[in-house]
C-alpha cells in the first residue's frame, strides 16, 4: 500500500512517560523560547530523529573503526 504525497498514517499507539518537576520545567522552557506549536509533534520527531540516528551508528560494517582510520 502506497502512501500519496503529504499522506499521513493514522497514529493510533500511545506512549506515555513521566517527568519531574526539573525535566518538565526544561521542556516547558524550551518550548516557549523556541515557539513550539506542537508539542506533540516535537516530542515524536524529536525521539524518532534519536532513534533513527542511533540505528544507524549501530548498524553493522564490515570492518571495525579503527581499521577503517588507516
Amino acid at each position: 500500500m502506497q502512501k500519496k504525497k503529504g499522506q499521513h498514517s493514522k497514529r493510533t499507539k500511545q506512549m506515555i512517560f513521566s517527568l519531574n518537576e526539573e525535566e518538565y520545567a526544561v521542556i516547558c522552557s524550551y518550548i516557549k523560547k523556541y515557539k513550539i506549536e506542537n508539542r506533540s509533534r516535537w516530542c515524536r520527531e524529536t525521539i524518532i530523529t534519536h532513534v533513527l540516528k542511533t540505528l544507524d551508528q549501530d548498524y553493522p560494517t564490515l570492518f571495525e573503526e579503527n581499521e577503517m582510520r588507516r
